[in-house]
């Protein structure tokens, strides 16, 4: 695997990638190491997941670094994504017991009835690029912490990450074969899954990688939990704060320099504040610096990849010549590495794919919505259906419309994200499942009934 810095296209790290043997040889390891970690006390398991936090707050520099090097987040949103790392630890530190208690039932009297939640064994994590630290802790906190050990499959330009993370757990003390990262091709992926040791996939990705997995998981009876693409709707009511939800919009449509599955992807604008409102996102756009990512004053890195970049500016120049009008942005940069610019695009011709595709990248489609039942309408016309975010003044009307939404998280006057203490996933093709909070880390547990008369 050579490691390319897209800020500067220079390489800058070569890794020896694995096969499947090797792979296979790894298995063996998890197996063995599943027979004594499932056994191990949840208190002391708690108890190395909050190390692992100790870990991440004293080389957050140094992990953030690495990050910015491989796929080119900036360097202060770098740092915020490991501090959001050791916020996961700490909560599941803090809160798997809870999360795990055996819960009782209601029963025939001189009986007792529970539900215990019991780990399955090796899961298996095809993790992806854009937030290469958060994206793996997001499974591997709570389910190894419920007693599941990992294989993490990690996208192939950011090995480093993959290898630091390994390096994070077992420096914390977790025993041989609890958690491997493989420097393994997408080809190996499905002949590892077939294996009888796996018991479960997780996978954060695009839509056709989920569908593999699902495919292969289905034929062999394994549990996955998918969290696939979106392009979620941004709906600006007529009676929003215009300021507010400008100012959150253009952060919502271009942390991470736009590479994001829950960015603010398209903005449905109420027709009487439109004009007003574009005029106001397009500074909010133009105010964002694009820059060296290891400038900590840098709001826009360069796209992870080159091909990346160049996939993202076909969309927009097919959008371009539909119809589509460029209100800012709308060329790469000239200059070295995969820079493109925040672009906002208006008039969206239906059927181009600024209109029908994710853009996965700083570019914003922007929409005129007639009146509230048309916004909601064009925020339901996708196929995707992660989060939504609604702007508003009144908060009873915000609340009501956050169930007309067909998205597996909604927010009013908040841009979306994901929180440790609530649960975070998609529906349709944004996939299935969910991570964080109870309900993630008991995914994948079997929630046996015990019956004791």
């Amino acid at each position: 695997m050579n490691v390319i810095n897209p800020a500067t296209g220079d390489q800058i790290d070569t890794y020896e990638d694995e096969d499947i043997t090797e792979a296979k040889e790894a298995l063996d390891t998890a197996t063995d190491a599943f027979d004594s970690w499932r056994t191990r006390p949840l208190r002391e398991r708690e108890e190395l997941l909050s190390d692992v936090a100790d870990i991440l707050g004293e080389r957050k520099q140094k992990y953030a670094e690495l990050m910015t090097r491989e796929m080119g987040k900036p360097v202060s949103q770098a740092k915020g994504e490991i501090e959001k790392c050791e916020w996961l630890c700490n909560h599941y530190a803090e809160h798997a017991d809870a999360y795990l208690a055996d819960e009782f039932h209601p029963s025939p009297a001189g009986s007792a009835v529970k539900t215990s939640y019991e780990p399955l064994g090796t899961v298996l994590a095809v993790m992806p690029w854009n937030f290469p630290f958060w994206q793996v802790f997001r499974f591997a906190a709570p389910y190894l912490t419920a007693g599941n050990v990992g294989i993490l499959k990690h996208a192939s330009n950011v090995p480093g990450c993959a290898l630091a993370i390994e390096e994070i757990f077992r420096d914390a003390g977790y025993p041989e074969g609890v958690f491997q990262s493989l420097l393994l091709p997408s080809s190996s992926v499905e002949d590892l899954l077939a294996d009888d040791r796996v018991k479960a996939a997780t996978l954060t990705g695009s839509g056709p990688a989920g569908r593999a997995i699902a495919s292969t998981a289905g034929e062999h009876l394994k549990k996955t939990v998918l969290e696939l693409g979106g392009s979620d709707p941004f709906v600006v009511l007529d009676d929003a704060d215009l300021d507010a939800a400008a100012e959150t919009g253009a952060w919502a449509r271009n942390q991470n320099s736009g590479q994001s599955c829950i960015a603010a992807k398209r903005f449905i604008v109420h027709d009487e504040i439109y004009d007003e409102f574009v005029d106001r996102l397009v500074d909010e756009f133009d105010s964002l610096t694009v820059g060296d990512p290891m400038d900590e004053d840098t709001d826009i890195g360069p796209q992870a990849r080159e091909d990346l970049m160049e996939e993202l500016h076909e969309q927009v120049s097919e959008s371009v010549d539909a119809g589509a009008t460029v209100e800012i942005g709308g060329e790469p940069l000239d200059c070295e590495g995969a820079f493109y610019p925040p672009t906002m695009l208006t008039d969206i011709p239906e059927g181009c794919p600024a209109d029908t595709e994710e853009l996965f990248g700083p570019v914003a489609s922007v929409y005129r919505a007639a009146d509230e039942e048309d916004a909601i309408a064009k925020a339901n016309d996708t196929e995707f259906g992660l989060g939504a975010s609604i702007w508003t003044e009144d908060r009873e009307r915000g609340e009501r419309l956050t169930h007309e939404i067909d998205a597996g998280c909604v927010y009013v006057n908040q841009l979306v994200k994901s929180d440790p203490r609530v649960p975070f996933g998609g529906v349709e093709e944004s996939g299935y499942g969910r991570e964080l909070s109870e309900i993630g880390i008991q995914e994948f547990v079997n929630r046996k009934t015990i019956w004791v008369e």
